[in-house]
């Protein structure tokens, strides 16, 4: 058996992001978003989940590459002192492991986002985090740990299979081996959580590529089990999609979500 949720992230990043994933849920296939609730169009994602609420809406845990919720004063050795987190995935990863201090103060912004999001409202229907960042077992142990206070039920495994990405017509490596491999410590830790997760998720070797061209093919070689496809649609390119994701596709696919059926 198949089941596949199509789901975008980002939700909350620009008011553009906001438009497509709203486009995309109403004349589209897009089942589901992620929201970031420090991001500065974040009022606007919220306004329009309550105006669409067979969306179905989860947080997208910042951790890496974009602003927190805490004062910067709250968690200095996290943060710039505009609030933002920064870019360097190895050196965060080091701290967030190493260094008890940078943990502690990680576990309370972690606890912030998921309050954020509960004073919304909106019912929380799963979460995930930022460049996928719940892989590291420290933020994805803390995340299943807080988000349970708050209701979490379902979190993302990022676990692409390569076998299915090579009969799509992608080669893969050693690399994405190792990825997958990898996906199955995060899939542990959820079900010691009790919290129930995808069988597969794909989007990662495509990322911000995800064309009708490719969805299609994807969809022809999907495996059995419960399948997560995610997305980074938006309406238009904007000043912060050009700087953040300079080479993502957005506008196409948001014609992907658009022109898909299942």
């Amino acid at each position: 058996m198949k089941t596949i949720t199509f789901s975008a992230d980002d939700f909350g990043l620009t008011e553009a992001v906001n438009e497509g994933i709203e486009r995309a849920h109403r004349e589209g296939v897009l089942q589901a978003a992620s929201l970031m609730v420090g991001a500065p169009a974040a009022a606007d994602a919220v306004r329009i989940a309550r105006a669409n609420p067979a969306l179905r809406v989860g947080l997208h845990l910042v951790v890496i590459e974009g602003p927190a919720v805490s004062g910067p004063s709250d968690i200095p050795d996290l943060v710039d002192p505009a609030g933002r987190f920064p870019s360097d995935q190895l050196k965060l990863g080091i701290n967030y492991f190493f260094r008890p201090r940078v943990r502690a103060q990680l576990r309370a912004e972690i606890r912030a986002q998921f309050a954020a999001f509960a004073a919304t409202g909106l019912p929380l229907d799963h979460a995930n985090a930022h460049k996928h960042m719940h892989l590291h077992p420290t933020v994805g142990a803390m995340m299943l740990d807080v988000g349970r206070d708050f209701g979490l039920r379902r979190i993302r495994v990022p676990a692409e299979p390569p076998a299915v990405m090579e009969r799509c017509g992608t080669r893969t490596g050693l690399g994405d081996r190792l990825l997958y491999g990898w996906s199955q410590l995060l899939r542990r830790q959820a079900k010691a959580a009790g919290v129930s997760t995808n069988d597969h998720c794909f989007g990662l070797a495509w990322s911000g590529h995800m064309t009708t061209d490719r969805v299609r093919l994807l969809l022809s070689n999907l495996p059995d089990g419960d399948s997560e496809i995610y997305f980074h649609p938006a309406a238009r390119r904007d000043a912060v999609l050009a700087r953040l994701m300079p080479d993502y596709q957005h506008e196409a696919e948001l014609t992907a979500l658009l022109e898909t059926s299942v």
